[in-house]
C-alpha cells in the first residue's frame, strides 16, 4: 500500500515537473495597441501624412489577415492603431507623445515622421523608459550609448546618408572639373547633421573646396537673395538640404534666376518627386540630384510585399483622386509597420526592454523593399544608405536615374557645362 501511494506521489509530482517544464503561453491581450502621431497640416504635413497613411495600409492588412502573430501569447492579435494630429508642432507632439504613454498606455510607440516632431518624442519615451520606433528621425544626437529605447527604422543616420553625395564629386565631379561646391542648408536636425556631415567628408577628402557654407530657418519660403549669394562665390556645386517646402522654393527660384551649375542637389526632389514636379513642373527639376528612394529603387525583400507589389497597393487604397501621393514616407510607413510585425513574432515579452532586444536581433537578418535593415548599437540605421541619381528626361516625364556608386548605377550623370 505504501508503496502503492510513493509510486502515485512520484507520478503526480513527475506530471506536475513536465507541466512545469512546458512554457504556458501568456495570457493575450484583446488588441495590440500602437500608438503614433501624424502632421494634417503645417510645414511637415508633406512628408508626415505619407507616412501615416503607409503605416495604416499596413494594419489595415494585418487585421484583414486576423491579426498580428504575437509570440508570448502564441496567437494572431488585432492591430489598434491611436493616432494624433500635432498639426506640425512640437509643443502639441511632446503633449501626444506624453498622451499615449501615459494615459492611452500603448504596447508600442511610433514616431512622427522626420527628426524634427521626432526630437521632442525622444527624451520623452526614454523618461517613461518606452521604446521608440522612430521612423525617420536621422538627427544624430537621438543616438546615444545611454538611451536604448530607440531605433530608427527607414532612413540611414544623417552621419552617413549623404555620404554618396561627396563620394560621386570626389570621383566623377572631380575628374569632369567640378572642383567647388556650396552647401545651403536648413538648421533642424535632419538638414543640419546632413551638411555638418558633408562639411566633413569634403573636407577630409580635399578634392572639392567647400567656397559657401550657410545655414537658414526652415522656415525659410525664398531663396532668391541667396541664391545671389551663392552665384557670387561661384561654385561648380550646389547642395541645397531642407524639407519639401524648402525644396519647392528653392528650386522655383533657381528656375526664375537664371543662374545655372554643373551639379544641383536637392533632398526631395527625387525623394518625394511626385509632390515636387506637382509644384515645380518638370523643367525646375531636369538633371537635378537627388537620393533614389524604395519608393524608386527595387530591392529584393525577405519579408513583405515588393516595392511593385505595395505601389499597387497603394494606389488601390489611395487612388490619384485622394490627393495623397506616393514616394518615400509612403515606404516607411508601411517598412516601419514591418520592423513592428518582425518584432511582435519574435519577442519574448510585450516589455519594452524585451521590444528592444527582438528590434536589434532583426539588424542585418530583415530585408524589405527599403533594403537592409541595420543598426547600430545606439538604435542609429547604418543600412538601406539610398543610391544617389538624377532626375534625367524621358520623353514628357523624368526618370530618376541612379547614378552612384557604380555597382548600385542604373545609368550616367550628366553634368552641366
Amino acid at each position: 500500500m505504501k508503496s502503492t501511494i510513493l509510486a502515485l506521489g512520484l507520478l503526480c509530482a513527475t506530471a506536475v515537473g513536465s507541466a512545469k517544464a512546458q512554457p504556458a503561453a501568456t495570457a493575450a491581450p484583446a488588441e495590440i495597441k500602437i500608438g503614433a502621431l501624424y502632421a494634417s497640416s503645417g510645414p511637415y504635413a508633406s512628408i508626415s501624412m505619407p507616412v501615416f497613411d503607409g503605416l495604416k495600409l499596413w494594419v489595415d492588412q494585418v487585421n484583414a489577415a486576423g491579426g498580428v502573430e504575437v509570440k508570448p501569447s502564441a496567437k494572431k492579435i488585432p492591430l489598434k492603431l491611436i493616432a494624433y494630429d500635432d498639426q506640425s508642432s512640437t509643443a502639441t507632439a511632446a503633449t501626444l507623445y506624453n498622451q499615449l504613454i501615459t494615459q492611452d498606455h500603448v504596447d508600442l510607440l511610433v514616431a512622427d515622421s522626420g527628426s524634427v516632431l521626432t526630437s521632442v518624442g525622444v527624451p520623452i519615451a526614454r523618461e517613461h523608459k518606452q521604446f521608440l520606433f522612430d521612423v525617420s528621425g536621422t538627427g544624430a544626437a537621438f543616438f546615444t550609448p545611454d538611451n536604448p529605447y530607440i531605433a530608427l527604422m527607414a532612413d540611414p543616420v544623417s552621419t552617413i546618408w549623404p555620404h554618396y553625395i561627396s563620394d560621386f564629386l570626389g570621383d566623377v565631379g572631380a575628374k569632369q572639373g567640378i572642383k567647388t561646391v556650396a552647401i545651403l542648408y536648413s538648421t533642424n536636425d535632419f538638414t543640419g547633421t546632413q551638411a555638418a556631415a558633408l562639411k566633413g567628408f569634403f573636407e577630409h577628402d580635399g578634392k572639392v573646396k567647400i567656397v559657401y557654407y550657410q545655414g537658414v530657418p526652415t522656415s525659410t519660403s525664398n531663396y532668391t537673395v541667396l541664391l545671389n549669394n551663392i552665384a557670387a562665390a561661384n561654385p561648380d556645386a550646389v547642395l541645397e538640404l531642407g524639407y519639401v517646402g524648402n525644396d519647392i522654393a528653392f528650386l522655383r527660384n533657381l528656375q526664375d534666376s537664371g543662374n545655372q551649375f554643373r551639379f544641383v542637389f536637392s533632398i526631395y526632389a527625387g525623394t518625394e518627386k511626385d509632390e515636387i514636379q506637382k509644384n515645380v513642373g518638370i523643367s525646375a527639376m531636369t538633371h537635378i540630384f537627388s537620393y533614389v528612394p524604395p519608393s524608386n529603387y527595387e530591392y529584393t525583400p525577405n519579408f513583405g510585399m515588393t516595392q511593385q507589389q505595395f505601389r499597387a497597393a497603394w494606389e488601390k487604397k489611395y487612388p490619384p483622386s485622394s490627393g495623397v501621393e506616393f514616394g518615400a514616407n509612403a515606404v516607411y510607413g508601411y517598412m516601419t509597420g514591418l520592423v513592428i510585425e518582425r518584432t511582435l513574432a519574435t519577442t519574448k515579452s510585450l516589455g519594452q526592454m524585451d521590444i528592444h532586444d527582438a528590434v536589434f536581433a532583426l539588424s542585418d537578418k530583415l530585408k524589405t523593399l527599403d533594403g537592409t535593415f541595420t543598426l547600430r548599437k545606439d538604435g542609429a540605421q547604418i543600412g538601406e544608405v539610398t543610391p544617389l541619381g538624377q532626375l534625367q528626361p524621358n520623353g514628357k516625364d523624368l526618370d530618376l536615374v541612379a547614378v552612384y556608386p557604380p555597382d548600385l548605377a542604373k545609368g550616367k550623370a550628366v553634368l552641366g557645362k
